[in-house]
């Protein structure tokens, strides 16, 4: 049951603010590490596998454990696992900012992943319960614009910090961040739960999930760099078995963590689907993009992170305007347009060559593909969150948030080989260009499944 808060009370200002900075803080750390890692590199003598696995500690248990995050705080209260992510995060990133060698960094960046899965759906669901009907469009295209600022912030504020004072400062930026995000949830949000949820947690399904995800990553992260190897063999079956013992216990379960049925509903399960295509698509352009212009363009990573402020800017100022309109004619139109827009910005920036392109070229293609993903991120967040009831808002975007991971990491995984950018000069344009296709993808699945509602 909602609790009528509005937005323009001091209240509801203050709970805006603590899903905002936990959400935030939690996006922000999960760009800002790459372009320190060669200071990183340097302080603790890693090789290359080191340092990957720095950063995909984090991605790994981050998007296998957001399923259980969702479900913990619709069960135990939403404020009190969100609590509990914060200072958790905290207390990892301090630990990260100490580390003393590469193993124990990468073990704090594991807890610092688990913790992030508490935080990004229980600020949604927060949020959900909280504000009135009214209001709840306005505030979800807030967090989701504020929110993706400090996500398109992290390269600039990583490079600025590593370049200007260390690697660590990256980490130690968290503390007084998740001091003020738990100053403002104790003091302005709201406990709220699912009263149904007096069953015991579903571990098994826990655990069978997690397990499941995270093989079944390293086996797609690992695999093109180690082939068949007995490892990643191994990984991929392990994962295939967790997956399939989860989806069975999850049917047999009498009170599972994953109620299979919420995929019953054609909305949700098309929505889910728009967002593995989207994010792939965002996740690998990102990725061969930032790769591009810091090696075959020479550009240094501070300069590589400010050539996306476009995307920045535009999220911030276009994801309230866009949830208004998905509030008045349903998420299908913006979720449609806003993927083929995002897409005619990839085919753009698949023009760049290796003779320097000038940088008003450069930024004309982001600025596309910003303005795409500024006029579909908001309407799919509230198509997710419409396709169920209230109660299992947190669910809910645990799943979603869990496949946008995933997506990310599979099209980092997959497409640098796929599209022979190891190789192939011309492996950059074929990334630009699957993904465009992808998000083509998403545009077709988004018409054919989310319902035109207006209100």
């Amino acid at each position: 049951m909602a609790h009528g808060l509005s937005l323009s009370s001091p209240g509801g200002r203050g709970l805006l603010a603590a899903a905002v900075l936990g959400s935030g803080m939690a996006f922000l750390d999960s760009t800002a590490v790459n372009v320190a890692l060669p200071p990183l590199q340097r302080s603790f003598e890693a090789d290359l596998s080191l340092l990957q696995w720095t950063v995909d500690a984090y991605l790994l248990f981050l998007g296998a454990l957001l399923l259980v995050g969702g479900a913990l705080g619709d069960r135990y209260g939403r404020r009190r696992v969100f609590l509990i992510g914060t200072v958790g995060f905290a207390l990892a990133s301090l630990a990260c900012g100490i580390a003393p060698g590469a193993g124990f960094l990468i073990a704090a960046r594991a807890v610092q992943g688990t913790a992030a899965a508490l935080l990004v759906p229980g600020s949604l669901a927060l949020m959900r319960a909280a504000y009135r009907e009214e209001d709840q469009g306005k505030a979800i295209g807030l967090w989701s614009g504020l929110s993706g600022v400090t996500s398109a912030l992290g390269p600039i504020a990583g490079g600025w910090l590593a370049e200007a004072i260390s690697w660590r400062a990256i980490f130690f930026l968290n503390l007084p961040l998740a001091a003020a995000c738990v100053f403002a949830t104790a003091r302005f949000v709201p406990e709220s739960r699912d009263e149904a949820a007096n069953a015991p947690p579903d571990w098994v399904g826990a655990a069978l999930a997690t397990i499941g995800l995270g093989a079944t990553v390293h086996a797609l992260i690992e695999g093109p760099a180690r082939g068949l190897s007995v490892e990643t063999v191994a990984a991929a079956l392990i994962g295939a078995a967790g997956l399939i013992g989860f989806v069975f216990i999850e049917r047999h379960q009498r009170h599972p963590m994953l109620p299979l049925e919420i995929f019953r509903s054609r909305q949700f399960s098309g929505a889910n689907l728009a967002t593995m295509a989207i994010y792939a698509a965002l996740g690998g352009a990102m990725f061969v993009l930032t790769l591009h212009l810091q090696g075959r363009l020479r550009y240094s990573p501070l300069q590589a992170g400010l050539v996306l402020t476009p995307v920045t800017v535009l999220l911030l100022l276009l994801s309230p305007p866009a949830a208004k309109v998905a509030g008045r004619i349903g998420s299908r139109w913006p979720m449609a347009a806003g993927s083929l827009i995002a897409g005619f910005g990839l085919v753009l920036l698949s023009f760049l060559n290796d003779q320097a392109p000038s940088l008003l070229a450069i930024l004309i293609a982001v600025a596309v593909f910003g303005l795409g993903l500024s006029a579909l991120v908001a309407p799919l967040t509230i198509a997710v969150l419409e396709s169920v009831e209230q109660e299992r808002s947190g669910l809910a975007s645990g799943v979603n948030n869990a496949v946008a991971r995933i997506a990310g990491l599979l099209a980092v995984a997959v497409l640098p080989p796929l599209a022979g950018l190891e190789t192939a000069s011309t492996g950059f344009r074929r990334a630009m260009l699957l993904c465009a296709a992808l998000c083509g993808a998403g545009a077709v699945v988004s018409w054919a499944s989310i319902r035109e509602t207006r209100h």
